[in-house]
């Protein structure tokens, strides 16, 4: 049996690690990706197409199409089993026309939030912290590197509002920094996106027709996404988990993809922000452990 010291002692480790658990985020559980549509990391409607050796973490999935071409040179780290087939590729079947479905919904919701402030067309050397943006239509949308800085927030979002096109110069970067599992980076297009070359890009591509990513472009931490049009890969990683966030060029693992920052209240309407959270300082940490110890010694002492 426990005596009064001992259960004392496990309460309190109870408590703490209770505490520790609302401070931290618990992810993209009620985010304005939907169930079905948060599992993949690359969704076409009329066709996927791939050349070269392309890895996803995350599903693969195109519907109401049912081509996906190019598939044996991809290789998928998925998370959704299918019931035939590659085990994490859904072609035409329930979960990706749900997945559609969703697709579209979010990219309404996202509309609903609004044009924010405008930006330049072009985005390279900007340095933007969490907000609502609108991103005008350019020969090129990013020709060097954008920073998304969370400034510690766990649950930062952005929204990037794209009534055209988004596009990107070869070697271009998009480097989401000082955020966490909670957080959520949404590209809202309104036709087509294309990733050039070399592309090291972040976040969620939600575009109403084509997605096309160019030989080596990447997107470590987010989805590629297409509407009513197709994907197409050329030598490719795009990955809904993700390292890196909370320090400099890629942190934190297990963010959903960057499908957290919003909720949508029940029954769908316009996206609200998750609650601000920081995460707790190292020292935190090194009291509680500190405190725990402590006190343990001293109900030893009193028995």
């Amino acid at each position: 049996m426990f005596k009064i010291g001992q259960l004392s002692v496990f309460s309190l480790l109870i408590l703490s690690f209770a505490v520790l658990s609302i401070l931290v985020p618990s992810g993209n559980a009620d985010g304005i990706l939907g169930t079905d549509l948060a599992t993949f990391s690359v969704l076409g409607a009329s066709t996927v197409t791939n050349t070269g050796a392309t890895t996803l973490t995350g599903d693969l999935g195109v519907s109401p199409g049912l081509a996906i071409t190019g598939e044996s040179t991809i290789t998928v780290n998925g998370t959704n089993a299918a019931t035939s087939g590659n085990p994490f590729v859904q072609a035409g079947d329930v979960v990706s026309g749900l997945a559609q479905n969703q697709l579209a919904t979010a990219k309404t919701e996202l509309g609903s939030l609004g044009a924010g402030t405008l930006l330049p067309a072009n985005l390279a050397g900007l340095s933007l912290t969490p907000g609502i943006y609108t991103v005008p239509a350019g020969t090129s949308n990013l020709t060097g590197t954008l920073t998304l800085n969370g400034q510690g927030n766990l649950n930062a979002f952005w929204v990037f509002q794209m009534p055209s096109t988004l596009i990107t110069s070869p070697g271009s970067v998009v480097n989401v920094i000082n955020t966490g599992s909670g957080a959520g980076v949404y590209w809202n297009v309104g036709s087509s996106a294309t990733l050039d070359t070399t592309t090291s890009f972040e976040g969620n591509i939600l575009a109403l027709t084509s997605i096309t990513l160019d030989t080596g472009a990447t997107d470590q931490c987010g989805r590629a996404l297409a509407n009513t049009g197709a994907v197409t890969m050329d030598t490719n990683t795009i990955s809904i988990g993700c390292s890196n966030l909370m320090g400099g060029s890629a942190g934190t693992g297990g963010s959903g993809g960057l499908g957290g920052g919003l909720i949508v209240p029940p029954g769908g309407g316009t996206p609200t922000p998750l609650p601000p959270v920081s995460a707790p300082e190292p020292g935190t940490m090194l009291l509680l452990g500190s405190g725990l110890a402590s006190f343990a010694c001293m109900m030893r002492m009193k028995r």
